[in-house]
């Protein structure tokens, strides 16, 4: 649950729409049933984690422009990542 609101937030401050599918969140919903302040404690968690990892951005602001191509994504500084 926490990888995946984090990954919502890295891409939502980067500006990627993502395109790959999510997780099961029928899985969530067992979780949240069980303890109802989860969901704030994963979000929590999830923030921080972003945090974390767009600090390791340059300092640009600018969004990250991505093109998917052949199977692999292409980002603006023209390195290549392996799509999945």
């Amino acid at each position: 649950m926490v990888a995946e609101i984090t990954s919502a937030f890295v891409c939502a401050s980067l500006g990627i729409v993502p395109t790959v599918p999510h997780a099961d969140y029928g899985s969530w919903l067992e979780v949240v049933r069980e303890d109802d302040r989860a969901i704030v404690r994963a979000a929590s968690a999830a923030s921080k984690a972003a945090d974390y990892l767009l600090a390791f951005r340059p300092e640009s602001n600018e969004p990250v422009e991505a093109v998917e191509l052949s199977g692999h994504l292409v980002v603006s500084d023209r390195q290549e990542v392996s799509a999945r």
